[in-house]
Order: structure tokens, then sequence, then C-alpha cells
């Protein structure tokens, strides 16, 4: 059973400036790293805004954005039959992390 790959990102953190428009959205390239150590939640990476080319020439380094964690693979598989169920943590949503000025510089 594949298990999936948990990314967090800092979305005040992103340069919209590096934002470009494809054929059928808005897009933002990112790029993980393995971090040195797991962090204190278990993530394993970090995750990067990528620049352009002429930006990294000029010096510049993408802003870290978030993390990720990787499955365990250690972990044993599930079976179908005896499924465990993880109790969900509360989310916030934006306006528990927001304000209302900080939301609308938001693009989306």
């Amino acid at each position: 059973m594949s298990r999936p790959i948990k990314i967090k990102i800092d979305v005040s953190k992103i340069d919209k400036t590096a934002l470009y428009k494809g054929a059928k959205a808005i897009y933002l390239d990112c790029v993980a790293w393995p971090s040195k150590t797991e962090g204190r939640y278990g993530d394993t990476h970090y995750v990067v805004q990528e620049l352009s080319r002429e930006r990294r020439d000029a010096g510049e380094k993408g802003v870290i954005i978030g993390n990720l964690t990787l499955p365990d693979e250690a972990a044993p598989q599930q079976q179908q039959g005896n499924r465990q169920v993880q109790p969900q943590r509360k989310r916030e949503t934006v306006d528990d992390v927001f304000t209302s000025e900080e939301r609308d510089d938001i693009p989306w």
C-alpha cells in the first residue's frame, strides 16, 4: 500500500514575483532538500521556493517555505481488514492564522 508524502507550506513566505502563469494555472516551483537531522515533528526535508536561473546566478537563494515528511518505510504495512485510524488534529483555517488585512495580500 502506498503512503502519502506530507508537505506543509507557509504561504506567507512565497515570493509572489516568482509565480508564473502556465497554460491552465498559476504555478509555483519548489524543491525539497534532505535535512541533516529529523525535525521536531518528524519532517525529513525542507522545501525551498525555486528561483529562475538568472536570479540564482545573481546570488539570490530561494526562501525556505516549508517542510515535508516522507512515509515511514519501516512501519508495518496495514492490511485491508485491520485498518487503523489515527485521531485527526484540528486543522487551523486561514481565519485562525491570518488577520483579514494579511489575507487580502494573498493572490488566490
